[in-house]
């Protein structure tokens, strides 16, 4: 046998992508799958991390803090709120500057960020401080 070919009995095969979904699931494999794509970019990444890290904010407020073009930002959130990694939430009166909206890090995008990019983020770190 060539090192190419696999043998069936060198190891126990797992459960496959969708076998590993609790049942029944809120969500499908595919959703799981956006949300992963949609923090796969800077833009998305930036925005969610800042709802998380400094709370609700209105679209002004986010464009004003990340600096993004109007029409920018709101694909963006468009792309969170679609993926459930964002909602938008509306107000019955507006505030003092008329926002009747504002935007937070669902308790989903939290977690992702949370136990995803700044789990790694973490472990880069104390690994650079255990071999400094």
């Amino acid at each position: 046998m060539s090192q190419f070919e696999a043998d069936p009995d060198a190891h126990e095969e797992g459960p496959s992508p969708e076998q590993i979904l609790p049942e029944p699931s809120l969500l499908d494999l595919q959703d799981y799958l956006d949300m992963q794509s949609a923090l796969g970019n800077e833009t998305r990444f930036r925005i969610l991390y800042t709802l998380k890290h400094d709370g609700n904010m209105s679209a002004k407020d986010l464009r004003t803090r990340l600096g993004v073009a109007g029409n920018t930002l709101h694909y963006h959130l468009d792309e969170l709120v679609n993926t459930g990694l964002v909602e938008n939430r509306m107000r019955n009166e507006p505030e003092e500057d008329g926002v009747y909206s504002y935007y937070r890090a669902s308790a989903m995008g939290a977690a992702l960020l949370e136990e995803g990019i700044e789990e790694l983020i973490r472990q880069d770190w104390e690994s650079l401080e255990r071999y400094s």
